[in-house]
C-alpha cells in the first residue's frame, strides 16, 4: 500500500480536492447562513418556474412569424424563438443573482447561493445543447466542449485547470505551444470551419438568386466570397492561437516550392478556373464538347474542375486546364437558340416541288421549333440510289444533347406529313440477274 508520501501526484491532488469538498459540505450543513442561502436558492428557482410558465407563451406568440412567412425577418424570428428553452435557467440565474446580493449584504457571504447560480448556468448550457442546437456539429461541440467547461466553472476549478494546461507545453521542432493553445486552436478552428461552410452556403444561395447577373459572374462572385470567408477565418484562427502572421513567411516559401515541384497541376487548374469565370466562355448550364470527346452540360464548376452531366445522367469531371489548353465547342450560352437537321428521302415518283412546303408547314407546327432567327428550311440535298434526299433544318431554344430530344419529334412530323400527302418514302431495291438458266416455279 502507498503512504501519503508515496501516492502519485494526480491521486494526491484528487484526494486534496475531495477533502476540500467534504470540509465545504460540512461547513454548509452546519451554518445557518448556508441554510438561508439554500432556501433563497429554492425560492429563486420556484419563482423562475412560475415566471417562465407565464412569459414563455407570450414571447413565443410574439416571435413566431405567420404560417408560411418567408424572408430574412421571418427566419430571424424563428431563430430567436428557438432559444425559448433557455428562459427558465436564465431567469433562475437572474433571480439567484438578486438573492446573492441580499445574502452578501446580510451575512457577508454567499458561497452556497453563488454555487447554485453557477449550476443554473450549467443547466442553461444543457438546454442550449439539447434543445436549441440542431446542427450535429454544434451539438457535438456543446456536448463535449461547452458542458465540461461549464461543469468545471460550477465546481470552481476552471481557473486552476486553465493554469495547468497553460503550464503544460508541447513542441514540434523548435516551435513550442502550450496545451491550452492547442485545445483553443482545435476548438476555434473547428468552429470557424463550420461557420465558413455555413457562410459560403448562405452566400451561394443569395448570389444564385440574382438573376440579373450572368451565370459566370454569379459563379465568380461565389468563389470570391468563399475565398474571402475562409481567408478571414484563417487570419482569425492565427490570432486566436497567438501566431504572428509574419512567421508564416517561411511556410509561404515552402508552399511556393511545393507548387513548383509537385502542385503544378493543382495551381494550373485553380488559375484556369478563375480565367474561365472571368471570361465567361463556358459556365454552368452550357453544353460543351471537348477535343477528348467529353460532352455534356456543365452542372458545377469547382476550384479544380468542371463537372459535366451527359444526356444519360453520367457525370464527367474535367480539369479546368482542359478548357484553356484544348479546343472546346460550346453549343449553348445560357439557353441561346441552336440549329439541328433531320434528313429524309422520297421516291423518284414524287413531285419534289411540293415537298419543301409540306415539310416546312408540318415542322413549323411543333411548339419547340422557333421562327427566329429562322423558321424550318427544307432543302434538296441530292439524288440517291433509292430515292431523292432532302434535309430540313430547324432552330430550337435548347440543346438536343442526346440527338433525340427534338429530332425524334421532327421525324414523326415528317413521316405523318408525307403519309397524309400520299408521298412514298423509298426503301432500297435490288435487281438480281441469273445467268445460264432460269428460276423454276
Amino acid at each position: 500500500m502507498w503512504t501519503d508520501q508515496e501516492l502519485p501526484p494526480f491521486v494526491q491532488t484528487a484526494l486534496d480536492y475531495g477533502q476540500q469538498g467534504v470540509d465545504l459540505a460540512k461547513s454548509w450543513l452546519l451554518s445557518p447562513a448556508a441554510w438561508s442561502q439554500f432556501i433563497l436558492l429554492v425560492l429563486a428557482y420556484l419563482l423562475a418556474r412560475y415566471a417562465a410558465k407565464k412569459v414563455t407563451p407570450k414571447i413565443n406568440d410574439f416571435l413566431q412569424p405567420k404560417e408560411g412567412a418567408s424572408g430574412l425577418i421571418a427566419e430571424l424570428r424563428r431563430l430567436a424563438a428557438s432559444f425559448l428553452p433557455l428562459v427558465l435557467p436564465l431567469l433562475a440565474y437572474a433571480f439567484t443573482g438578486i438573492g446573492e446580493s441580499v445574502t452578501r449584504a446580510a451575512f457577508g457571504s454567499g458561497a452556497v447561493i453563488a454555487f447554485g447560480k453557477r449550476v443554473f448556468l450549467v443547466l442553461a448550457a444543457q438546454a442550449l445543447t439539447k434543445h436549441v442546437l440542431k446542427d450535429p456539429f454544434l451539438r457535438l461541440l456543446g456536448k463535449y466542449v461547452l458542458m465540461p467547461v461549464m461543469v468545471l466553472y460550477a465546481l470552481g476549478v476552471l481557473d486552476p485547470a486553465i493554469a495547468k494546461l497553460t503550464e503544460t507545453t508541447i513542441g514540434v521542432g523548435n516551435i513550442q505551444f502550450s496545451l491550452i493553445t492547442v485545445i483553443r486552436g482545435v476548438i476555434a478552428g473547428s468552429l470557424l470551419f463550420w461557420l465558413g461552410q455555413w457562410s459560403t452556403g448562405q452566400s451561394r444561395n443569395y448570389i444564385g438568386k440574382q438573376e440579373e447577373l450572368r451565370p459566370a459572374t454569379r459563379e465568380l462572385a461565389t468563389k470570391a466570397a468563399e475565398v474571402a470567408i475562409f481567408g478571414l477565418a484563417f487570419i482569425l484562427l492565427m490570432n486566436i492561437m497567438g501566431i504572428n502572421l509574419s512567421t508564416l513567411a517561411v511556410l509561404g516559401g515552402a508552399i511556393g516550392v511545393g507548387i513548383g515541384f509537385g502542385l503544378q497541376q493543382i495551381a494550373s487548374n485553380f488559375i484556369s478556373g478563375i480565367i474561365l469565370l472571368l471570361e465567361g466562355q463556358a459556365t454552368v448550364g452550357d453544353y460543351v464538347e471537348l477535343d477528348g470527346g467529353e460532352a455534356g452540360t456543365i452542372v458545377k464548376m469547382t476550384a479544380r474542375a468542371a463537372i459535366l452531366e451527359t444526356f444519360d445522367g453520367k457525370w464527367i469531371v474535367v480539369p479546368n486546364e482542359h478548357f484553356i489548353t484544348t479546343r472546346v465547342i460550346n453549343y449553348s450560352d445560357s439557353g441561346s437558340a441552336n440549329r439541328y437537321e433531320a434528313p429524309f428521302s422520297v421516291s423518284y415518283d414524287t413531285d419534289i416541288n411540293k415537298v419543301p412546303d409540306i415539310i416546312n408547314a408540318a415542322v413549323a407546327k411543333l411548339d419547340f421549333v422557333l421562327d427566329d432567327p429562322e423558321g424550318p428550311d427544307c432543302e434538296l440535298v441530292g439524288f440517291g440510289d433509292s430515292g431523292i434526299d432532302f434535309n430540313v433544318e430547324f432552330w430550337v431554344n435548347g440543346i438536343d444533347d442526346g440527338r433525340h430530344k427534338y429530332t425524334s419529334h421532327v421525324n414523326f412530323a415528317i413521316w405523318n406529313a408525307l403519309k397524309d400527302a400520299g408521298i412514298e418514302i423509298p426503301y432500297p431495291h435490288r435487281v438480281v440477274e441469273i445467268k445460264g438458266g432460269s428460276l423454276q416455279g
